[in-house]
């Protein structure tokens, strides 16, 4: 089982991973963990890397791909991964093509309105970690830690300036992605993966069991 997971920030992808990586026994991969690993490790793509993140700038296709490729190639997928994150451009999509097949692109669609909704109504208490939610999950008292009483403040990437920006970029970069993959060609031995939009307006079980319908 090689899946491929897309879904704009906010749309629920971590949760549905979770549940299908638990499922299938198979690995999540995620290209930030990919980069943080090498940067970790010292290897001399590594290092690379680490003189790229800290300077600000993007990580280059060729590496990102060029870390993907040895990761599946760990013995851990032989059975299959999940990739979170990979890939994010058409030039990457068409890369990994020839790397593996790919069973699967799940499709994660939440509509604008409600990511943000979900995200700039996030507040956490910077002490603990507890995080609410001003709609779902609202604290006893309005803005106040339901344990220590203190204030919940909004991240600044959850600001709805902020997240209307993230999903515009995600748009920018995924539109084509999805165009590509709903228009597949078999260009080679390798045969097209399905390509299949989920609801993510539902119940987090609702959405498991649209999914699994699918890989089942």
């Amino acid at each position: 089982m090689r899946l491929i997971l897309l879904g704009p920030p906010g749309a629920g992808k971590g949760t549905q991973a979770k549940l299908i990586t638990e499922k299938y026994h198979i690995p999540q991969i995620s290209t930030g963990d990919i980069l943080r690993t090498a940067i970790q490790q010292a290897t001399d793509l590594g290092k690379k890397v680490k003189v790229i993140v800290e300077s600000g700038q993007l990580v280059p296709d060729d590496i990102v791909i060029q870390l993907v490729e040895e990761r599946i190639k760990q013995p851990d997928c032989a059975n299959g991964f999940l990739l979170d994150g990979f890939p994010r451009t058409v030039v990457q999509a068409e890369a990994l093509h020839h790397l593996t097949p790919i069973d699967y692109v799940i499709d994660i669609y939440v509509p604008e309105d409600e990511i943000v909704r979900r995200l700039s109504g996030r507040r956490s208490h910077p002490a603990s970690g507890r995080v609410y939610h001003v709609i779902y999950h609202p604290p006893r008292e309005k803005d106040k830690d339901d344990i220590t009483g203190e204030p919940l403040v909004q991240r600044p990437d959850d600001s709805e300036y902020t997240v209307r920006n993230r999903l515009a970029v995600y748009q920018q970069q995924t539109s084509p992605l999805q165009v590509y993959y709903q228009h597949f060609k078999n260009q080679s031995q390798i045969s097209a993966p399905r390509y299949v939009k989920i609801d993510g307006m539902g119940s987090v079980e609702e959405i498991k069991n649209s999914i699994f319908s699918v890989l089942n």
